[in-house]
């Protein structure tokens, strides 16, 4: 697989398992990620599915979940 960069069209994605959150709601506010070959996380809106995904690295999506686990973004929703 070639190297693949942050806004990528999904679709260029292709042969990877999306795979949803259970928390996503019925009224299409879902998140969806894959992991790619070289062991990034690719993370789109499962909306608009052929738009662009967002790609980190391993560290940068550990980083950020620890982050929300913490409650360090509770304060986006008030």
């Amino acid at each position: 697989m070639t190297a693949v960069h942050n806004g990528v069209s999904a679709d260029r994605l292709g042969g990877v398992d999306w795979r949803r959150s259970r928390m996503s709601g019925a009224v299409g506010n879902c998140v969806e990620v894959a992991t790619l070959e070289s062991g990034e996380i690719a993370v789109r809106n499962s909306r608009f599915p052929n738009g662009p995904a967002l790609i980190y690295t391993r560290a940068e999506m550990a980083a950020f979940l620890a982050g929300a686990k913490d409650g360090e973004f509770d304060d986006v929703l008030s």
